[in-house]
C-alpha cells in the first residue's frame, strides 16, 4: 500500500500507517499508479479499513487505533483520525473498486449497507462518523451532506 506521509516532521522515516487517503490515487481520473498498484490499494483498504458504515481512518492493528469515538472533547479529537469511520469515504472506495474490478454491482454493494442507516438517525440522512468497531455506533453530525452525496454519486456511477 501507499505511505500516508513521506516527509514526517522530526523523523527520517515515512508514515506507514494504513489510512484511506491512498484511495484518491486510485479513484480520481488519471491515476499515477499501475493497475497492479491500484488493485493492491483497493484490496488492502477492503481488508483493513472497509466497514458497513464507511472507511476507518486507521487500520485496527495500528498501535494508535481508537475503536470508539467518545469521551471529552480532547479524547474525541484524538480519536477523530485514529480509526473513526467516516461515511463519506465509502464513495472514493467504491469508485476505486469500480476502476480496478470494472464490476458495477460489486462497487454498488459497498454502499448498500448504508441504506439501512438512512432510516436510523435523521430520516434520509447519513451520519458523519461511526465508531471504528462493531456495532459501528453513529456519532458526530447526524445529517452529513457529503456522506449522503457520496452515496448518491456512487449510486449514479454504478447505475449509469
Amino acid at each position: 500500500y501507499l505511505y500516508d506521509v513521506i516527509d514526517v516532521p522530526g523523523s527520517d522515516e515515512p508514515d506507514a500507517s494504513l489510512r484511506p487517503n491512498q484511495l484518491f490515487a486510485v479513484s480520481l481520473p488519471d491515476s499515477p499508479l499501475t493497475p497492479a498498484q491500484c488493485r493492491a490499494v483497493v484490496d488492502v483498504c477492503a481488508e483493513h479499513l472497509l466497514t458497513p458504515r464507511g472507511l476507518r481512518t486507521l487500520a485496527p492493528d495500528d498501535a494508535n487505533y481508537e475503536p470508539q469515538y467518545g469521551g471529552t472533547r480532547l479524547e474525541r479529537d484524538g480519536a477523530y483520525h485514529q480509526g473513526t469511520v467516516w461515511s463519506w469515504l465509502i464513495g472514493p472506495f467504491a469508485s476505486a473498486h469500480l476502476r480496478v474490478y470494472e464490476d458495477k454491482a460489486a462497487a454498488r454493494a459497498t454502499i448498500e449497507p448504508l441504506f439501512d442507516h438512512l432510516y436510523e438517525g435523521g430520516l434520509g440522512q447519513v451520519s458523519e462518523i461511526f465508531d471504528a468497531d462493531a456495532p459501528y455506533t453513529a456519532r458526530g453530525c447526524f445529517a452529513q451532506a457529503w456522506g449522503v452525496s457520496e452515496i448518491l454519486r456512487v449510486w449514479w456511477q454504478t447505475n449509469a
